[in-house]
């Protein structure tokens, strides 16, 4: 998967940079071409002479140290690589990084590079939950900048907890699945397509300051609009509330409730090829939306509700020549309760996830999906991001509607 990749490894100055040592000589055995930066803290924690023998090349850290009098090193490094891989990515470098410091060989190539660029943070825990880190790191990723988040365990300061930098193993995986995406992305399977995707949840208003709601977040509604428009396909999004924002460059319709969602996917269903019903739609809406506040009175208060308009139902039985996709959130039977809503719905496609397992439910950035057919289990997915999570199902789509016309 790595073979002809160049990827320029930056290691900063954490007890982490020992790791490098194992992740460099991993890449290498795996086909990468690899180029290395230390920043003068890390060369305190491993040699340069071990990076160099490793990598197979001289290992830069001195910005004026040019030991190539026809270029510049900054300019040509950045220009080299395929990747950029920070690993381990100190608070330093990371803050560096967020606000455009440049005072070192890496962190000024960092900033020159167009290259895509990804972390693997190391450090104590308190530093990492640290609200400048988690500011600096959320700026980061709406950059476009990837995380290998690290892990839990003892750190080298005694403590045990979030912060430890992921091993070598793991983050030569992530970097062959970072490949493999850009190369699955570039033969855009969903050209020509109109996906419609909907997203966040339905708001059903009590009085003007009350409401239903649920906790969805939008986020994964948010990466399959992104990874459907990324495999080349026409992408709208219908979205409720929200606690993220949508991916730039998509239009998108905004709603309140599930009656406004419904009527809002009727104005585009007939042109869609793929729906995809991502969004958290309240099963329930009040009998009676009151104009003005309910004033409090008394120790209890009765409010009686009626069923929302179920959307992914009515789709169903509508459907010609569209593919569905529908999401269940579940909390147990998990199996049983996806196959019995497909079934019923009429899905395609149906994604289930169980919302009590860490890393998947709801607000995070990360998901574990099982995606289920009429015939049964697809694919279990393990935990990973949103964004690769919802690529693999757009993919499972494409290949659907490829097959069919086939």
């Amino acid at each position: 998967m790595l073979t002809g990749k160049k990827i320029l490894l930056g290691v900063s100055g954490g007890i982490a940079a020992f790791k490098a040592a194992s992740l460099c000589s991993k890449l290498v055995q795996s086909g990468a071409e690899v180029k290395v930066i230390m920043t003068e803290s890390a060369t305190k924690f491993i040699t340069e002479l071990t990076l160099q023998a490793l990598s197979r090349g001289p290992v830069y850290t001195d910005t004026f140290d040019e030991k190539d009098p026809a270029v510049i090193s900054h300019i040509d490094l950045a220009d080299w690589a395929d990747l950029v891989l920070v690993a381990p990515a100190t608070a330093n470098i990371i803050a560096k990084m967020s606000v455009g410091i440049a005072d070192d060989m890496l962190s000024t190539t960092l900033l020159a590079t167009e290259a895509p660029i990804m972390l693997a943070p190391a450090m104590n825990v308190h530093m990492y939950q640290h609200p400048t880190v988690v500011r600096n790191l959320a700026d980061l990723a709406a950059r476009g900048v990837m995380m290998a988040e690290p892990g839990e365990g003892l750190l080298a300061c005694g403590y045990v907890g979030k912060g430890r930098m992921e091993e070598p193993e793991s983050l030569v995986r992530i970097v062959e699945a970072f490949f493999d995406r850009q190369m699955r992305l570039s033969s855009k399977p969903l050209k020509g397509r109109r996906v419609i995707v909907t997203a966040g949840a339905t708001v059903e208003r009590i009085d003007p300051v009350r409401y239903i709601t649920n906790d969805s977040s939008g986020k994964m509604g948010f990466a399959i609009a992104a990874a459907a428009r990324d495999l080349g396909a026409d992408v709208h999004l219908i979205m409720g509330s929200t606690q993220a924002s949508p991916p730039q460059g998509i239009p998108h319709t905004r709603v309140e409730s599930a009656q406004d969602m419904y009527d809002a996917l009727q104005e585009v269903w007939e042109t869609a090829d793929i729906v995809v019903k991502a969004a958290a739609v309240a099963d329930y809406r009040p009998k009676e939306q009151f104009d003005r506040k309910i004033k409090k009175s008394g120790d209890q208060m009765s409010l009686e509700l009626v069923k929302t308009v179920d959307i992914l139902e009515s789709l169903g039985r509508m459907k010609t020549t569209q593919f569905l996709i529908g999401f269940a959130a579940e909390t147990n039977d998990l199996d049983k309760y996806a196959m019995d809503k497909l079934r019923r719905k009429n899905c395609d496609l149906l994604v289930a996830n169980d919302v009590t397992q860490e890393g998947a439910g709801f607000g995070t950035d990360t998901n574990v999906v099982s995606i289920f057919d009429s015939s049964g289990l697809v694919e279990a997915l393990p935990l990973m991001s949103k964004e690769m999570a919802a690529l693999r199902i757009m993919e499972l789509a494409a290949e659907r509607l490829a097959g069919a016309l086939d």
